[in-house]
């Protein structure tokens, strides 16, 4: 019996200081939970991944993918939450914990650029300071850094001192910037701002170009390749060059029309191409052409026609010829081959009612030469269903001739690379045909002909028949072959009216 007394002490005291202890928890720890966002100042954006903490020290914590925190059994008492995250602004926000209650915190961290440097001033490289441009486009080329390496954004501002406008060029990413039309004779001053996004835009120096005066005495055209696209140039006889149309887009085989002061030539829209018009002097580029088309085997190949004294430009598509006003109106087909072949060039003369044409398969061989009428009577065949490549076709001032570039060596192969191109004159009056290319160096091309206004000359383009070598313009006598002269370097698809 006593001893059973004895355990029921024990028992008793346990239990006194277990519930003694319960009452020291309960009454002298208590605790709450601090919650709360994260988002971007200005825009309210949640940023995850932040992280939380407090002072005094309780828990860290990390937001989640929409921003959100929380921090459990935070004693009570008053503390001071911190909101920290690389490139933005640590935050700190008073808050006070109350027993089995939540408080909430919300964080607007802006972005950190206290430290962050503005760009370095652009530096002009071209058009180079007072640089005389023989073109209606100037192409802009800066360079610009950043200390921080910030992504950069550029505007270009360009005034002039013909007249009191001022053009601005906003959000360019790149560091070159082209622009057409100018005006001719003009002085202009263009500068560059940089952006970084963060600090104040920086200016470059003013620079300053000029632009020649409008060519008046340009019979001369070709085309140049410049960075992978053809560009049209127009040029005196002294070797005085312009540019007409932009590097940036491929322009080629210019015919001028003397009666209406215009030049017609293909410009590339993605994989097909339209006929344009411009002013002499390249302003007042127009598009000629919408659904129909010029097409052939090869673009680069095909030619189109604009006799002197007609408002018509002449074109092949496939196996159909059309014409249509330079205005773009009146389109209409006038011809279509018989047997399916393609029809690759076309020269007209309206007045004498005579059409020159070539003819091709798929792979630019089978080639015939030939007149018709605008009937679609054949005149003259000059060659008929030939091995071997052939380009260029012009007619006489007189009509009574035809030249023509023709490979003799009747060579064919998939990148229709010619051997021995020379160029011919068949004359309808005498059914001859005469070969003036007699002083032709071997191994080259003659390639592109076209008669001089007098008939007394062939310009032409000469090229090694490497099919990759440098193509150069030149000129001769047709009753002197041997006084071939080169006009101009890096040039090909000649015209001359």
């Amino acid at each position: 019996m006593k001893t059973y007394k004895t355990y029921l002490k024990i028992i008793g005291v346990l239990l006194f200081v277990l519930l003694s202890c319960n009452e020291d928890r309960i009454g002298e720890n208590d605790y709450g939970i601090i919650r709360g966002t994260v988002v971007v100042s200005g825009n309210n954006v949640p940023l995850p991944n932040v992280r939380i903490s407090t002072q005094p020290i309780s828990s860290i914590v990390f937001t989640d993918s929409v921003g959100n925190f929380k921090i459990e059994y935070v004693p009570v008492g008053d503390y001071s939450v911190e909101a920290r995250i690389d490139d933005y602004l640590a935050d700190f926000e008073p808050t006070t914990v109350v027993a089995n209650a939540s408080v909430n915190v919300v964080f607007e961290l802006e972005l950190s650029t206290a430290n962050n440097k503005p760009p370095d001033a652009p530096e002009l490289q071209g058009p180079t300071e007072n640089e005389i441009l023989e073109s209606i486009e100037a192409v802009f080329i800066w360079t610009a850094t950043d200390p921080d390496e910030d992504p950069l954004v550029f505007s270009l501002e360009l005034r002039n001192d013909q007249n009191d406008e001022v053009q601005t060029f906003e959000d360019i990413t790149d560091f070159y910037f082209a622009y057409s039309p100018l005006i001719l004779g003009a002085k202009y001053f263009w500068q560059v701002a940089s952006e970084d996004g963060i600090n104040d835009r920086v200016l470059s120096r003013v620079g300053t170009f000029e632009v020649i005066s409008a060519p008046i005495d340009n019979r001369f055209l070709f085309v140049r390749n410049i960075e992978g696209n053809n560009v049209i140039f127009s040029a005196d006889e002294d070797g005085d060059e312009f540019q007409l149309t932009s590097q940036y887009i491929n322009s080629y085989r210019p015919r001028r029309n003397v009666a209406a002061n215009k030049i017609a030539f293909l410009q590339s829209d993605g994989a097909e191409v339209n006929i344009y018009t411009m002013n002499r002097d390249g302003t007042d580029k127009t598009k000629v052409t919408s659904n129909i088309k010029p097409n052939g085997f090869n673009l680069n190949e095909i030619n189109i026609s604009w006799p002197p004294s007609s408002n018509k430009i002449y074109f092949p598509q496939l196996d159909k010829l059309y014409r249509i006003n330079f205005n773009g109106q009146g389109l209409e087909m006038i011809y279509q081959t018989s047997d399916g072949s393609l029809i690759s060039e076309v020269d007209v003369s309206e007045f004498e009612n005579i059409i020159a044409l070539k003819t091709n398969n798929l792979d630019g061989y089978n080639v015939s030469i030939f007149t018709i009428d605008f009937n679609g009577n054949i005149l003259d065949e000059i060659l008929s269903n030939v091995l071997g490549g052939a380009s260029g076709l012009n007619l006489s001032v007189t009509n009574n001739k035809v030249l023509y570039s023709y490979d003799v060596s009747g060579f064919e192969n998939v990148s229709y690379r010619r051997l021995d191109s020379r160029l011919f004159i068949y004359d309808y009056i005498s059914d001859t045909t005469i070969d003036v290319s007699e002083e032709k160096p071997n191994g080259t091309n003659d390639l592109e002909p076209i008669f001089s206004p007098n008939e007394a000359f062939v310009i032409y383009t000469n090229t090694s028949n490497d099919g990759v070598s440098q193509k150069e313009v030149y000129r001769l006598e047709i009753e002197e072959p041997e006084t071939r002269t080169l006009l101009y370097e890096n040039a090909f698809m000649p015209d001359w009216e």
